[in-house]
């Protein structure tokens, strides 16, 4: 819900009268993804950017169960900014998968962020090398709903696995599958956020956990379905004891909003964003590579906000 208080003022000055202009206070909520990933404590930090930056902006993140849900909260009016893979606001979008029949043709992009890689965790004892070895463990498929569930399933399924007769499925988010894994009680997770996350930092260093690689040809079979899909690769070192490249697959994270949001204000979004994005890589290391340039490249076709296209028309990025 977008709450409006009008704000008038004046200022005395010699001579003349100067009259502040008119705004309407908007309240932005942010829901993102659990705690313990990349989106909540980006979102946090996007909230307090534009609320200390934009005077009539009131912007506060909540932490959610990710893409899906935070696309639906959008949809029911709940959440007016919010972050998703490419993947799923496409079908959002369209009305298609987890949203069939609701077609959400209000949803637009602010800005097309980073590649979102998909992290297979297990632990080192489990005999789990490859996809096809989940096949009767225990794993971690994500919270239900959930954009991680979703690649979940679409990965098994094309490394030749029955998801989710299978395997035994734990419909679990990230916190609660590390302490699983700690435990014992689970052999892997499937985590779907940006380098590094806290959450595989916390399963290789506490619960001998180690990434696996997806097979070349699972890559293959999900680029020729679904074009939204790169293939990525996790540098080594970029977890503790990772010594060598791990191949993956990825997905464009990207910043989106709602078309009830009005021109001027997704534009000072928008601005606020990129000319503060410095600050924002200082505490988010997901952002550390993300360039303006990109920003609207990779989008599923998915349309831009006007507002925001009025942004990268002023600097170029549009022509």
């Amino acid at each position: 819900m977008v709450a409006m208080v009008f704000l008038v003022g004046c200022t005395s000055q010699t001579g003349n009268t100067k009259k502040t202009e008119r705004k309407e206070k908007v309240t932005i909520n942010i829901p993102t993804a659990a705690t313990t990933g990349a989106l909540y404590p980006l979102g946090s930090s996007i909230a307090n950017l534009w609320t200390t930056q934009l005077d009539y902006i009131k912007a506060s993140a909540q932490a959610s169960n990710g893409g899906i849900d935070n696309l639906n909260l959008l949809q029911s009016g709940e959440a007016q900014v919010s972050m998703a893979v490419t993947s799923v606001m496409h079908e959002s979008f369209k009305g298609e998968g987890t949203f069939t029949g609701r077609p959400n043709d209000k949803l637009r992009v602010i800005a097309g962020l980073y590649y979102n890689p998909n992290q297979v965790v297990v632990r080192k004892e489990s005999g789990i090398d490859g996809l096809q070895d989940i096949a009767g463990k225990s794993f971690a498929s994500g919270a239900p709903g959930s954009t991680t569930e979703v690649e979940t399933k679409l990965h098994l399924q094309e490394a030749g696995v029955n998801y989710p007769d299978g395997l035994k499925a734990q419909f679990v988010g990230f916190t609660e599958a590390i302490d699983l894994m700690r435990n014992k009680q689970l052999d892997g997770a499937w985590i779907m956020a940006g380098l590094p996350t806290a959450a595989v930092t916390e399963m290789t260093t506490t619960a001998d956990g180690k990434l696996i690689s997806i097979d070349e040809d699972v890559i293959a079979k999900l680029q020729e379905k679904y074009p939204w899909y790169a293939k990525f690769t996790i540098p080594a070192g970029t977890y503790d004891g990772q010594d060598q490249d791990i191949t993956t697959t990825a997905i464009k994270m990207a910043l989106f909003t709602t078309a009830d949001l009005s021109e001027e204000v997704v534009y000072d979004l928008t601005k606020a964003f990129w000319e503060n994005i410095e600050t924002l890589k200082t505490s988010n290391n997901a952002l550390k590579n993300i360039k303006v340039e990109e920003a609207i490249s990779d989008l599923a076709g998915l349309p831009l906000h006007d507002g925001a296209i009025k942004y990268y028309k002023e600097i170029g990025v549009v022509k």
